[in-house]
């Protein structure tokens, strides 16, 4: 019997390890799914990623910024742009910061790279070790009409070493320069404040886009996907009941989307079921598409 128990207690340590070694493993940028605390599940409401992405080809990544997970990425490596970007929105005072340098996912060009975003290298020779995975800042230097977009936006953090992981060219899309600083800089700002001054608990954004085949071409080849439609939806659950009804009735999760665009760009505000409906004839999702979990109502209600 005691030879059994050792035998017993010995796989149990064995497993143990196992797990250790595999979850240190599973730290990496890219990620088979967003699981644990390490694979960023904490910014994501329930721990659940948005459901019904058809495509196989996406990858998963926990945006990590000195070895800390920060955020979640799904990213198209074909299309080189984020599909979506999930956060946890920090109440801040919407400054932007511009001294940070723009960085790349070393995981996304090796699995055996640092599982941390990086700076860019210096030399641009460089940027060709990795630019089949993902986009490099060349494409976006002599493209005018075309603004950095981040999903994932600086403002929306307070912390200095959150907002520089926001400046990851996997998590930006090229965004019409009217579009960026119009009616998408306005809707950052308004969903900045309304979550600052009414959501009481945390919360949870996910920001992403739809595209009909334009892109950004460098060298005759095709590099970036210009998103057609962004779109953004908030979670939060925790909120001031007493605020008044234009605001209250947008509570606890709403969304919003926009044409890409340098007119009729304006961002509409929308419930969140009928932002899903508009989504599901525009991307390739199934018919269970679902931006939060249980539409971000929580269990216990």
């Amino acid at each position: 019997m005691a030879t059994s128990a050792n035998c017993a207690l010995s796989l149990v340590t064995f497993i143990t390890v196992l797990n250790c070694v595999l979850l240190r493993g599973a730290q990496a940028g890219a990620v088979r799914d967003f699981n644990h605390v390490e694979r960023c599940k904490d910014s994501l409401y329930m721990g659940t990623p948005p459901r019904g992405y058809l495509s196989n080809s996406f990858k998963k990544i926990c945006q990590r910024y000195e070895d800390k997970p920060r955020y979640v990425t799904l990213y198209d490596p074909h299309k080189h742009i984020p599909i979506y970007s999930a956060y946890t929105f920090k109440k801040s005072d919407g400054e932007k910061r511009v001294d940070f340098p723009w960085m790349f996912e070393p995981q996304l060009a090796s699995e055996k790279s640092s599982s941390n975003m990086e700076p860019f290298p210096q030399s641009s020779n460089m940027h060709m070790n990795f630019e089949d995975s993902q986009a490099v800042l060349e494409d976006y230097a002599d493209v005018v009409q075309y603004e950095r977009g981040q999903l994932n936006p600086d403002e929306h953090q307070a912390d200095p070493l959150d907002k520089a992981s926001t400046y990851s060219l996997t998590n930006v899309v090229p965004q019409i320069r009217e579009f960026n600083l119009g009616p998408w800089a306005e809707h950052k700002d308004l969903i900045r404040k309304r979550l600052n001054n009414y959501c009481r608990g945390k919360a949870f954004v996910v920001t992403g886009v739809t595209t009909s085949g334009h892109t950004i071409r460098r060298n005759n080849l095709d590099r970036v996907a210009v998103p057609e439609y962004m779109w953004s939806a908030y979670c939060c659950t925790e909120f001031d009941q007493n605020a008044p009804y234009f605001v209250r009735y947008k509570f606890p999760v709403f969304g919003a989307y926009g044409l890409n665009d340098r007119v009729n760009n304006l961002m509409v505000e929308v419930p969140l079921k009928n932002l899903e409906k508009f989504l599901k004839g525009r991307m390739d999702v199934d018919k269970n598409f679902q931006i939060f979990y249980n539409d971000c109502v929580p269990d216990n209600k």
